[in-house]
């Protein structure tokens, strides 16, 4: 059930954050989304008598929160106003690139193979076919922008979730999840209040999508991808990595009639057969 509403819910978040965009700006959408809900998780858990995480382990739990959440949402947030959310979601499909890059750099994990090495080219090219129609001349520069942003986004989650995988500790993996956004909400409220922005226009449309992020995105869909991580082996939750972009491409096409034809379909076969070779052969050392 975790695994389901990671799978469907991530998906939704991305039409989410277009709607949430076109009232507040990313920095007050990253940081009021994640404070709302970890508020509500980490108090739940205080009254349910669940421990909260101390000492080093609360440091450790709040930076990796920072890092995964407020590099990898915020910057998901940021590359939404140029990229359509459809095609932000494909362009995230090159996260597990980044994690296998990121193993082979820390002390005792895999080193990088052949295979690995190919399907990484293989995804590579499939993002190629999505950022151009016409060669390099014909690249859109905001396009371009959105997906370099997004890969920092994606270094930021894979660097969280290495050191995540690595700490351990006893706290509950929701319990967890929920100290991770506090921090993040927490982590990014002072700039927010600093850095100028443009003037907010509240409508519920845009209150209604953040209440939708917090409810769906964030206390159902994160908390259920830190269980689904906690008790399902990696290659298995790992599926969400093909299903959350085919509901994000959908729901855009619906809700805003975003560009997908023979095009969008063949780079998204590139990109999952790419991430589909890194994952099968990756696992395997």
């Amino acid at each position: 059930m975790a695994l389901i509403a990671v799978c469907f819910f991530w998906g939704t978040t991305y039409l989410g954050i277009r709607i949430a965009l076109e009232t507040f700006t990313p920095l007050v959408l990253v940081c009021s989304r994640f404070l709302i809900s970890g508020i509500l998780i980490v108090g739940v858990a205080k009254i349910a008598g669940y421990a909260l995480p101390r000492g080093k382990e609360l440091l450790r739990t709040s930076l990796n929160g920072v890092i995964v959440l407020g590099i990898g949402n915020g910057c998901l947030a940021i590359a939404e106003q140029w990229v359509p959310s459809g095609l932000a979601a494909l362009f995230i499909t090159t996260g597990p690139f980044w994690m296998v890059g990121m193993e082979a750099l820390v002390p005792g994990g895999a080193s990088l193979h052949l295979p690995t090495i190919l399907g990484m080219v293989i995804g590579v090219a499939g993002v190629g076919v999505l950022l151009s129609r016409d060669g390099l001349a014909g690249i859109n520069s905001s396009m371009l922008a959105g997906f370099l942003v997004l890969q920092l986004g994606c270094l930021g989650w894979s660097a969280g979730a290495i050191l995540q995988r690595r700490q351990g500790g006893d706290t509950h993996p929701i319990v967890s999840g929920g100290v991770q956004q506090l921090a993040t909400g927490v982590a990014l409220l002072l700039p927010m209040l600093l850095i100028p922005s443009a003037p907010i226009v509240w409508n519920w449309r845009g209150i209604a999508a953040v209440a939708y992020l917090v409810t769906f995105g964030s206390i159902v869909g994160y908390s259920a991808f830190i269980y689904a991580m906690s008790e399902l082996p990696v290659s298995v939750v790992s599926i969400y990595n093909y299903i959350n972009p085919m509901v994000a491409v959908i729901l855009g096409w619906i809700a805003y009639r975003e560009p997908f034809g023979v095009r969008e379909v063949i780079a998204m076969s590139i990109i999952f057969a790419g991430v589909y070779t890194v994952k099968r052969y990756g696992q395997k050392h």
